[in-house]
């Protein structure tokens, strides 16, 4: 293997051995992004390796935050609730979280900044994060149909209430993030459970948060404090190992310091449910986030049916999950996921031509997929879509295929986890 544009994955006969993992993404975003509004020098060490987290590193210092990498950690020296007025536009490069969340914050701003993406996430609605802002009092322009780039003149914000049509956990942590500048108590409610990485942050830097069942509260002038921090290993970066040993019936694998957060382990839960042999070991605390070492071994997997809140769980793991879809005993489901057809690619889109071009039979729905089990896949040529979870989820499914699989944009990984082929070559047998 290697990482240019190009990626060739031949068989393999097993997978075996154990590895940590760069930082979870969802939790670098945050806590850059609240260490930049802290008072004192935040420590993150474990910081995310990917592309995306990097771009919300560049937005804070085009905002006036300095911030090091020394002794394999990021030092992100707090400006306290005032940023400073940039001279040039917020470049979000791939990172929709980045756009979405930091607007948040810029909303609480007593200046105008715009921030602008590449050609995909220029594509990508931000109406969802647009409207309740602008409820807020914040001035949001943006291109038809609410894509970017947006243009946000921020300050005298005042707290909403809020029904989320949307299950995100990206908007819910923007509205958190202005509840912090507005006047009064915010009030957020979500009809699915999303992640709760924002609520956690926020209360690790000192802030208070209220929650009850479904709606999460947060009241306007809290001052947040440094932290240091060491980050637990993406969920969502291991759901390609996982899946990857359950294509073995005698793989053995382990990743240790792996964030268990309650609101990410559903993949867990699901890959048990299936077969999979999962032990977790070594569980600790940190600033409120679980995380532990977890022990896998394959054994025949059987299929599935993914939908409603579960759906809305494993967003993020959907592409992988039905890439190897074809391999289990009975197929796998997917309902109620429109969502992905608006993530950096149209995944499900994505998943159904790819899985074609490999012989696979596939039922592509307008809200997700039904792919029948017991199939063989044969190699064949990939297009990553120029997304990083679809050139790593068919690079899983070209491991037990017929032949040689091509994948075409497989540098797209770096957007979240640059190291992706060479760890995944390290733990195979051939």
């Amino acid at each position: 293997m290697n990482t240019d544009s190009t990626v060739v994955i031949r068989p393999a006969r097993n997978l075996a051995g154990s590895l940590g993992l760069p930082g979870d993404k969802s939790i670098s975003h945050r806590y850059a992004m609240l260490g930049a509004i802290a008072q004192g020098a935040t420590k993150l060490r474990n910081f995310s390796s990917g592309a995306d987290c990097a771009s919300t590193l560049g937005c804070l210092k085009t905002l006036g935050v300095e911030w090091e990498r020394t002794d394999g950690a990021v030092v992100i020296q707090g400006l306290g609730t005032k940023l400073r007025p940039p001279a040039s536009a917020l470049d979000c490069g791939n990172s929709g979280s980045t756009m979405r969340m930091l607007s948040g914050i810029l909303a609480g701003q007593e200046f105008a900044s715009e921030l602008m993406g590449d050609e995909s996430l220029s594509e990508r609605p931000m109406a969802r994060i647009i409207t309740p802002l602008a409820a807020m009092g914040a001035r949001i322009t943006a291109r038809d149909g609410g894509r970017p780039p947006l243009r946000v003149a921020g300050g005298g914000l005042k707290a909403i209430d809020y029904q989320m049509p949307v299950a995100s956990a990206q908007v819910k942590t923007s509205l958190l993030f202005a509840g912090l500048f507005a006047e009064g108590e915010t009030r957020v409610e979500e009809r699915v459970r999303t992640r709760d990485h924002g609520e956690l942050a926020l209360r690790a830097f000192g802030a208070e948060i209220r929650r009850q069942k479904n709606e999460v509260r947060i009241a306007g002038g809290q001052k947040l404090r440094a932290i240091e921090a060491t980050i637990p290993g993406d969920p969502s970066s291991a759901a390609f190992f996982f899946c990857a040993a359950a294509l073995f019936p005698d793989s053995k694998l382990m990743i240790g310091q792996l964030l268990m957060n309650p609101t990410r382990a559903r993949l867990l839960d699901l890959l048990i449910s299936m077969g999979l042999g999962i032990s977790i070991t070594q569980l600790e605390e940190e600033h409120g986030e679980l995380r532990g070492t977890v022990q896998v071994e394959g054994r025949s997997l059987q299929g599935t049916t993914i939908a409603g809140a579960d759906t809305a769980a494993l967003i993020d793991e959907i592409p992988v999950l039905a890439a190897i879809a074809p391999y289990t005993t009975g197929g796998i489901e997917i309902r109620d996921a429109r969502e992905l057809r608006v993530k950096e690619s149209d995944r499900i889109r994505a998943v159904a031509r790819n899985l074609q071009a490999m012989g696979a039979e596939v039922e592509e729905r307008e809200d997700g997929l039904k792919i029948p089990g017991g199939q063989k896949l044969r190699g064949a040529e990939i297009d990553s879509f120029g997304d990083h979870r679809i050139a790593m989820a068919f690079a899983v499914a070209g491991l037990r295929a017929e032949g040689e699989t091509t994948i075409r944009g497989a540098d797209r990984a770096v957007i979240s986890f640059p190291a992706f082929f060479e760890i995944l070559e390290s733990l195979l047998e051939r």
